[in-house]
């Protein structure tokens, strides 16, 4: 596969806000966010209201072929400087041959817009990639890593003119997850929520608007085990075993191993004395992140903390049915905190 990592969703949306439209944008991977936003856009900015009736398309890979896709974008726009050619679900395409060969020579007044979500090009269709870079824009939408969630968050709700603490960045990352799509929607939800004077997303905001409890979350889960609060943690698994909706073992299993994974990073770290030391060498995105980290070294040895990782990964497979014949999930998630606290 060519390389995509200095195309970015930023500096194509940049391009684009400034007017200029490339004649191919070929929109994949696993994240269908930001694929949908740069389509959008096009979609919506490309051509006037009045312009769209005759020379917008919008296609299916599942009811299209490569020949029929070409044939469209190779029209010339009736009353306007473009047309644009939008193809949903290329992923779908059986055959690119027609399509290749448009894109050696592709029309300057056409826009053609391909979403392949959930995947990406071939990797042997080097000629196919290498025509796409030549016409146009490739790029390729990847999940965003958990530990990347916060940072999105934080920069979402900067850009609607509110704030949000840290505590609530985090309930709201660990209760919705890397589907940036669902995160979006309940983000905004929270938002419209907000009054015009007071434009702050607290725990309090996130338990009404998304229902996380702000006191029994992964958040605070987390927060027990790293300072050893052995009754907390004990308080809040009870509470899940009550309310298996407010969260599961199968939510927090990764949670807790990233962060005991980064733990143990955290003892390899040059300066693992020093709160800034630490957050640079785990990546993370300012010295506050890295205090769970030194109280986890204060808590937990190294050699614990590599028999906490073991047993994660034991609990795991347990909770997948391995060697486990009848352990239901509450109890497997007792067996873990009891291992990790003593």
């Amino acid at each position: 596969m060519a390389e995509t990592k200095n195309v970015t969703y930023s500096s194509i949306m940049k391009e684009l806000q400034s007017g200029q439209y490339r004649p191919v944008y070929y929109l994949m991977g696993e994240e269908s966010y930001y694929i949908d936003k740069i389509c959008d856009y096009i979609a919506e900015h490309a051509l006037q209201p009045e312009e769209r009736d005759f020379n917008q398309t919008i296609m299916f890979g599942s009811d299209v072929n490569a020949s029929q896709i070409a044939d469209a974008a190779r029209r010339y726009p009736m009353m306007a400087e473009r047309q644009v050619v939008i193809v949903k679900e290329a992923q779908n395409l059986k055959n690119t041959d027609a399509l290749e060969k448009y894109l050696k020579q592709p029309l300057l007044s056409t826009v053609l817009v391909i979403c392949h979500k959930n995947g990406k090009i071939d990797g042997r269709k080097r000629d196919y990639v290498k025509a796409i870079q030549q016409a146009g824009v490739l790029f390729e939408s990847q999940k965003l890593r958990d530990r990347d969630l916060p940072a999105f968050i934080e920069n979402y709700v900067k850009q609607k003119n509110a704030s949000i603490d840290p505590k609530s960045t985090q309930l709201i990352a660990d209760a919705i997850g890397a589907d940036l799509s669902r995160l979006v929607s309940e983000l905004d939800k929270v938002l419209l929520s907000l009054g015009d004077q007071d434009r702050r997303i607290t725990p309090q905001v996130v338990e009404d608007q998304i229902g996380v409890s702000k006191d029994f979350n992964g958040f605070e889960l987390r927060d027990a085990i790293v300072n050893k609060n052995v009754f907390k943690a004990n308080q809040i698994v009870k509470y899940f075993e009550k309310n298996p909706k407010a969260g599961s073992i199968y939510s927090f299993l990764p949670m807790l191993f990233n962060y005991f994974q980064n733990l143990m990073l955290a003892y390899y770290a040059p300066q693992k004395g020093s709160q800034e030391g630490v957050a640079e060498w785990l990546e993370l995105r300012s010295p506050w992140a890295a205090k769970d980290y030194m109280t986890g070294m204060r808590n937990f040895s190294a050699m614990k903390t590599m028999q906490i990782i073991s047993k994660l990964r034991e609990i795991d497979a347990k909770s997948k049915g391995l060697d486990n014949p009848n352990t239901p999930p509450e109890e497997l998630m007792k067996e873990l905190i009891f291992f990790i606290l003593h």
